[in-house]
């Protein structure tokens, strides 16, 4: 199987994983809730990853039209959760359709942009991408499952 394939399967489920997420929280306050001894709460999360993923796939990759603004990724207040489900739930199909449709020339020539003073090839950075995505999928279901009391969420079956 071709990596970019390998790759669009697993961005597929996890962000499809990312919405189920988001649909789980009981409350916008939960969402917006934050922690002692964490500094972010999940609806940051949330709106970090759409940046991450709309900058380094979609703007980077797939040419879509994208202005980032780290900054208010963790410092913005509050924004509606219809608002912030519009941007998550339009990730997957978005995301999956760019890396699907990478040539393994794309995979193999340099990332477009140095990373962290590192020249990376575009199939590092999106496996370092998917890892990222999944560390803070983790974070944002410990957190739910902390300021909720509920437990895992059955995820859909990809």
């Amino acid at each position: 199987m071709p990596l970019a394939e390998e790759l669009t399967n697993l961005f597929q489920r996890d962000l499809t994983r990312l919405v189920q997420e988001l649909q789980a929280f009981s409350s916008e306050e939960t969402l917006w809730a934050i922690v002692p001894g964490i500094s972010n709460p999940a609806g940051n999360l949330f709106l970090h990853l759409d940046g991450n993923m709309r900058e380094y796939i979609g703007r980077q990759l797939g040419g879509v039209d994208y202005v980032r603004n780290r900054d208010l990724e963790f410092g913005s207040g509050p924004i509606p959760t219809a608002e912030l489900a519009q941007r998550i739930e339009a990730l997957p199909p978005l995301i999956t359709r760019i890396v699907s449709g990478l040539p393994d020339g794309v995979m193999d020539a340099n990332y477009p942009e140095v990373i962290g003073g590192l020249r990376l090839s575009t199939r590092q950075f999106l496996i370092h991408l998917s890892g990222h995505l999944n560390y803070h999928l983790g974070q944002i279901d410990y957190l739910r499952r902390v300021l909720t009391g509920n437990g895992a969420v059955k995820f859909a079956q990809l």
